[in-house]
């Protein structure tokens, strides 16, 4: 895991931890999301799905998605929605389908900083990431749910 992000700073909870327009913070990843967002897209779902929709797959349907309607960002800002649940971020489901819609890279982009930000490494996807957690690397910002019942 990079350095900067072991020292990421703090933010406010419900609030999300970069700025909606600050792409020019991961530029390289800004450019990946203008060019070919499906890449960018499947790394975000694999993260926020728990591996249970792989990059690759991800990816495809959101290029599917884009080359029959043009609109993969009718796909994408569901995801949105679903990440903001996961990490209690404030937003409305209506701002995601509007951010989606008229700067999709800057919407990718932002979710892709905030997971890195929790310290996912995205290179690696939900399994590496938990494999790394595993074998003793940092803790993931992945949700913890108690299972059974509790008396």
């Amino acid at each position: 895991m990079e350095a900067q992000h072991l020292h990421a700073k703090p933010h406010a909870e419900g609030e999300w931890s970069t700025g909606f327009c600050d792409c020019s913070s991961n530029c390289p990843n800004f450019c990946m999301a203008f060019w070919c967002p499906c890449i960018t897209f499947g790394q975000v779902a694999d993260i926020v799905d728990q591996g249970s929709t792989t990059c690759g797959t991800a990816g495809a349907l959101y290029a599917l998605i884009t080359a029959i309607t043009g609109c993969g960002c009718i796909y994408s800002c569901f995801y949105r929605k679903k990440m903001r649940a996961q990490y209690n971020i404030r937003g409305d489901d209506c701002g995601d389908c509007l951010k989606h819609f008229f700067c999709e890279p800057c919407a990718l982009t932002q979710q892709y900083r905030e997971l890195k930000h929790r310290g996912f490494d995205m290179s690696l996807g939900w399994a590496g990431n938990v494999e790394r957690q595993n074998q003793g690397g940092v803790a993931m910002g992945a949700p913890v749910f108690q299972g059974g019942m509790n008396r």
